[in-house]
C-alpha cells in the first residue's frame, strides 16, 4: 500500500512539475522500506516519472535504478516482467536514448532473460535514435 508521505510527494510532485534531492532521498525512503521495490510500488514511480514535466539527471538515475532493482529482483526478466517493460516503454510511442541504454544494462546485468525480453530488446534496439538540435 502506498503511504500518505508518497501521495503527498506526488502532489508536490505534481505542482511545481519537479522532483528535487530531498524528495528523491524520500522516494529512496518510502519505495526500499520493505528492502524491495514491489509492483505497486514500481507502478507508482512510472507514474511519477511520467507526470514529472523536468525530470532531473538525478530523478531520472534514481528511476532506472529502481526500476532495475525491481525488474532484476531474481535475476531473471520473465515474459510477464517484458510485457511490463514494454507498456512502460512505449507508452509514448518511441524508445529514447536513455531507454536504450536502460534496456542494455539490464540484459547485461540478467542471469536469463525471457524471450519476449529478448524480442523487445530487438524491437527497441531498431527505433531511431533521438534527434537533438543544438542549443535545445
Amino acid at each position: 500500500m502506498l503511504t500518505l508521505r508518497l501521495r503527498e510527494l506526488e502532489e508536490r510532485v505534481v505542482a511545481n512539475g519537479r522532483v528535487e534531492g530531498h524528495e528523491i532521498d524520500l522516494l529512496r525512503q518510502e519505495l526500499y522500506s520493505g528492502g524491495t521495490i514491489h509492483r505497486k510500488e514500481a507502478d507508482y514511480l512510472v507514474e511519477l516519472f511520467k507526470r514529472v514535466q523536468r525530470p532531473s539527471p538525478g530523478f531520472g538515475k534514481f528511476f532506472y535504478q529502481a526500476i532495475r532493482d525491481h525488474i532484476l529482483a531474481d535475476g531473471r526478466i520473465s515474459a510477464e516482467e517484458a510485457a511490463w517493460l514494454r507498456q512502460m516503454l512505449f507508452a509514448d510511442g518511441k524508445i529514447d536514448d536513455e531507454e536504450r541504454t536502460f534496456l542494455h544494462r539490464l540484459k547485461g546485468e540478467a542471469t536469463e532473460v525471457s524471450p519476449e525480453f529478448e524480442a523487445l530488446f530487438q524491437e527497441a534496439m531498431k527505433q531511431p535514435p533521438e534527434q537533438r538540435t543544438s542549443g535545445g
